[in-house]
């Protein structure tokens, strides 16, 4: 480890953004929490971060980033819990170069956290596990435990326990509404199911082969009714497959099974309308870097 630390005194590393390919709310705890099924996928859509080593023990955010303050960046909170939680001496200077929208429901943030601890973790040779990293993911965010797990999961809790799913090539079209929605106010709309059934790994594989359309997710009704630029955006997608919103929005989704289909659909996305084409990723590109 010295001697790699040695060697790595910059480290620059992928944060992919994430689809739920669907999301139901199964029920909520006494505290008020969200109990939730859902099936995360990683994209190749990705922030790019920028870690390099210092040796007084500050941490510190290089890159400006329009409202957010570095004293509430997930990236610092992350690298500065790290600290706490090891007594680690080191710092970082952090670079974050934005990919993925804020506020779509793609988990730019969460992955630019877990990244960080990710990459803290190699570069300061701290040594710390898989499941110790998802622990501290879990206290900055309920979807920082994913990106550090490494693989695509089927999610259940509130969102920290997951299983492991390998699932098929495909590429997706994804679209960004100009709206910025708040997660806190849609869980919080009393219009939200909260009474999906849950469902089990086999069933859930079953309705997957099947393109099984009680797979959906509950907060995009809620989310249209009060954002109709998603509505707007959802139904132009939707003429040509299976659409549904990502997260707690305001980014959409359709799946192709093949490149080309997917750019023919971008080329006919409207002046006014904003998207990418993306592949699925089998697993998170710093998946070998944490040690299980």
């Amino acid at each position: 480890m010295e001697a790699e630390l040695a060697m790595n005194r910059v480290l620059s590393c992928p944060a992919p953004a994430k689809l739920n390919l669907f999301l139901h709310v199964v029920g909520r705890r006494p505290d008020g929490y969200h109990l939730l099924q859902t099936l995360f996928r990683f994209i190749d859509l990705q922030d790019v971060m920028r870690f390099e080593l210092r040796e007084d023990g500050v941490v510190r955010r290089i890159s400006e980033i329009a409202g957010v303050p570095e004293s509430q960046d997930l990236c610092v909170r992350a690298a500065r819990l790290l600290q706490a939680e090891t007594g680690c001496a080191l710092g970082a200077d952090i670079t974050l170069e934005k990919h993925i929208p804020m506020g779509g429901g793609l988990g730019g943030g969460s992955s630019d956290a877990a990244t960080t601890l990710i990459a803290l973790n190699r570069l300061w040779a701290l040594g710390l596990s898989r499941e110790r990293l998802m622990q501290l993911g879990l206290r900055l965010g309920a979807d920082v435990p994913v990106f550090v797990f490494g693989e695509n999961a089927f999610a259940e809790g509130v969102g920290e326990r997951l299983q492991a799913m390998t699932l098929p090539e495909v590429w997706y079209v994804v679209l960004f509404p100009p709206v910025h929605v708040p997660t806190a106010e849609i869980f919080a709309r009393p219009e939200l199911t909260r009474d999906t059934d849950s469902l089990t790994m086999r069933a859930l594989s079953e309705r997957l082969m099947q393109q099984d359309s009680r797979l959906h997710n509950d907060l995009q009704a809620v989310v249209c009714e009060h954002y109709p630029e998603v509505a707007r955006y959802l139904e132009w997608l939707a003429g040509f497959g299976p659409s549904m919103m990502t997260g707690s929005g305001a980014c959409v989704f359709a799946g192709f099974s093949g490149r080309e289909a997917a750019e023919n659909v971008l080329r006919q996305l409207p002046q006014d309308m904003r998207g990418v084409v993306v592949q699925g990723l089998m697993r998170h590109p710093l998946q070998d870097w944490v040690p299980d």
